[in-house]
């Protein structure tokens, strides 16, 4: 163990050396008093701890001086939390029920066909760019730019809310000490470890790579190849994703044999390739650090929620919002993960900075079902 300066471990959180600071003999410390290191949060705990010498300084020679402070103690810091969360926690117990029946009423989960999720990028592109005559850019606002700022915005408000009642099955567990407020890089911490929880569906991209393994090929190909073998109309004005979606609900809907066996075989394969990511859950887990946008990239210690709806991928959407369900498996998981503690160890490799990252993560895998 080591014995690191307030300004050595800044400098390790800053650089992504969760390790390192895991390490440290007042690492955990250091990390749980950054997360209640808001200029608000820390002055009022400050404050309760009878610190006096505070007015006018800034949050982060508050966080300091509490963290040179030994006599501050973990315990002091978690009971500060603790209470905090609590008073929190039941305000918004108020309004769960109704926010999750908020959610829903969102029917469609459609980001207006813009590119990475950038509603900008789909304006200046596709319209800024390619419309000269006045009339016509106001007829694109009044109708697609319009259709894509609602479902942009609607997806977004439905991603915000439902992070919220998600990250509260987290923290409603015994095991788990949350975070106050919004902190980079940490939502909670699971029996003294940190973890920044990323709720996500089975990636599209890994889909991808193992039917290819699996010598399938490009699943799109094979889909507008069986439409054109039954005559099913293949629109030319749709983006990959939604010509993928759209033709495989026709292809689900269909009565003829042919259609109904490709979609089993398919569902099948990938059923197969999600099954053997579940059995061998590290190569996901590296897969989704070294896939990570390069603008947001960290290596902190993370832990993946995959939300899976095995009849329908691309509905996966809609188990966020069930919320009962969802922390029935999460407080399962959480009860056991004490005996798993020493399979989280995770190392992966960044291409961007030809650099080795060495940190604890844990996936949980939320399957489920739909009755038809």
């Amino acid at each position: 163990m080591t014995n690191k300066s307030f300004v050595e471990l800044v400098n390790l959180f800053n650089n992504n050396r969760f390790d390192e600071i895991e390490n440290d003999i007042n690492g955990i410390r250091f990390l749980k008093l950054r997360s209640i290191s808001r200029k608000e949060t820390i002055t009022e705990f400050a404050k309760l701890e009878g610190f006096i010498k505070i007015k006018g300084q800034t949050a982060n020679n508050i966080f300091k001086l509490i963290f040179d402070t030994v006599s501050t103690t973990e315990n002091e810091i978690n009971d500060y939390i603790n209470k905090k969360y609590n008073r929190e926690r039941n305000l918004r117990k108020k309004d769960e029920e109704s926010l999750i029946n908020e959610m829903y009423q969102l029917k469609i989960f459609n980001w207006g066909g813009n590119n990475n999720n950038s509603l900008e990028k789909n304006i200046i592109n596709n319209y800024v760019k390619k419309i000269k005559s006045y009339k016509d850019i106001n007829r694109a606002i009044e109708s697609k730019i319009l259709d894509s700022l609602r479902g942009y915005t609607l997806n977004s408000w439905y991603n915000h809310w439902t992070s919220i009642l998600i990250e509260d099955i987290f923290k409603d567990h015994k095991t788990v000490l949350p975070t106050i407020g919004l902190i980079k890089k940490i939502d909670f911490f699971i029996h003294n470890i940190p973890f920044d929880l990323k709720v996500t569906y089975f990636p599209e991209a890994f889909m991808k790579e193992k039917l290819k393994l699996y010598g399938y090929g490009v699943e799109l190909t094979q889909i507008k190849k069986i439409c054109r073998e039954l005559n099913i109309f293949i629109p030319n004005d749709l983006k990959d994703e939604a010509l993928k979606n759209l033709l495989l609900k026709k292809l689900q809907e269909s009565q003829i044999d042919k259609a109904r066996e490709f979609i089993t075989n398919l569902n099948s394969l990938k059923r197969k390739i999600i099954n053997h990511s579940i059995e061998n859950p590290n190569e996901l887990k590296v897969w989704l650090y070294e896939n990570q946008g390069e603008m947001r990239f960290d290596a902190s210690n993370r832990f993946f929620l995959i939300l899976i709806n095995e009849t329908n991928l691309s509905e996966s959407w809609k188990l966020k919002r069930n919320i009962s369900f969802l922390r029935e498996k999460v407080h399962k998981h959480l009860d056991i993960l004490e005996f798993n503690l020493k399979n989280l160890s995770t190392k992966f490799f960044w291409k961007k900075d030809n650099k080795d990252y060495s940190c604890k993560s844990d996936i949980l895998f939320i399957k489920f079902r739909e009755n038809r």
